[in-house]
C-alpha cells in the first residue's frame, strides 16, 4: 500500500472506500461523510492498481489520486492511498500490515455489497474469512441491501443524507459523452479538472 495523502494520528476505527474513482463523485464524498466520525474515525480512500472486474480505462491511476487529492480541498480529509490488489481482503491485508490492530469497515453502496458477498473466490470459507477480518458499511443505492441472515452481524447500513441512486462514475462519463450537465454529479473543487480530462 502507497499513501498519497494521510490523516494525522493512529485510528481506532478505519473506514476503507475502495473504487475505481473514474472520476470521484458527490456519491462519494457523501459515503466519506456519512461513515466519518458515527462509525470510523478516519476514512481511507483506496483505488487498487488492478481490478478483478474490470479494465482501466478513462482517468489513469494518477489523474484519479490527483482528483481524489483536489476534490478532498473543500471536504473532509481523507487518506488517499493506492493497493496492489482489488479485493477486499487483499486490502485489508495492505491496511493491517501498515495500521496494525485497527476495527476495520468497508464501506460500499448495495451493488458493491452483493456483488462482494457473491463473488466467486474459488474457495469455500472466503466471505466468512473476509467478515471476521472486517464489517461492511452498507449504503442504500437504488434499494435497501438485504444481508443474509448468516452475516447479519457484521454488516450495518450506512445512512446517507439526501439520494444519490443515480450519481455514479458511469453516469459522470456518459453525461459528459453525450453533451449533457453532468456538474452536479461531481464534488466542486473538481469539476474544471474533470472537463479536461474527459471532455
Amino acid at each position: 500500500m502507497k499513501f498519497y495523502a494521510k490523516s494525522f494520528g493512529q485510528p481506532h476505527r478505519l473506514g476503507v472506500l475502495a473504487g475505481s474513482f473514474n472520476p470521484p463523485t458527490a456519491a462519494h464524498l457523501q459515503l466519506v461523510d456519512a461513515a466519518f466520525g458515527y462509525y470510523v474515525d478516519e476514512v481511507l480512500c483506496v483505488v487498487p492498481r488492478a481490478f478483478p472486474h474490470k479494465e482501466y480505462f478513462g482517468a489513469t491511476l494518477d489523474q484519479r489520486l490527483e482528483l481524489l487529492q483536489r476534490a478532498s480541498d473543500d471536504h473532509l480529509p481523507y487518506s488517499i492511498a493506492t493497493s496492489e490488489a482489488g479485493l477486499f481482503l487483499d486490502i485489508a491485508a495492505e491496511c493491517r500490515a501498515h495500521y496494525g490492530p485497527v476495527e476495520l469497515s468497508f464501506i460500499c453502496g448495495r451493488d458493491a455489497a452483493e456483488r462482494v458477498l457473491s463473488w466467486d473466490y474459488g474457495r469455500t470459507g472466503a466471505v466468512e474469512e473476509m467478515l471476521r477480518e472486517f464489517e461492511l458499511l452498507v449504503a442504500a443505492r437504488q434499494g435497501e441491501f438485504e444481508p443474509p441472515a448468516e452475516h447479519r452481524h457484521r454488516i450495518r447500513k450506512l445512512h446517507l443524507r439526501g439520494r444519490y441512486d443515480d450519481v455514479s462514475s458511469t453516469e459522470v462519463r456518459n453525461r459528459i459523452a453525450r453533451s449533457e450537465p453532468w456538474e452536479h454529479l461531481v464534488p466542486r473543487a473538481i469539476v474544471e479538472r474533470i472537463r479536461a480530462i474527459y471532455s
